[in-house]
């Protein structure tokens, strides 16, 4: 089974973007959000250096991120966003 960690923080202006990115994607991957301020010992078992990151793991086990907000704003960020979450 599949799930998306999307590590991001309230005042990340980018982490605002690619959350609105996101919620037009339609996706089965389960997307769990987590306040990296609020939340900060999963974020360093993760090694999160910067928000916004998610990361996709499948049964448990890691099996790639993607951090920032990819592509081009606004342009192909969105293909990228999807491609992550469903391929």
């Amino acid at each position: 089974m599949k799930k998306v960690l999307k590590f991001y923080a309230s005042w990340c202006g980018p982490c605002k973007m690619l959350s609105k990115i996101v919620s037009t994607i339609q996706t089965d991957v389960e997307i769990e959000e987590i306040d990296v301020d609020t939340n900060r010992e999963l974020a360093i078992e993760y090694k999160v250096r910067g928000v916004p990151l998610m990361v996709m793991l499948e049964d448990g086990v890691e099996i790639r991120r993607l951090p920032g907000v990819p592509g081009t704003p606004g342009k192909d960020s969105k293909e990228i966003v999807e491609k992550f979450l469903n391929d």
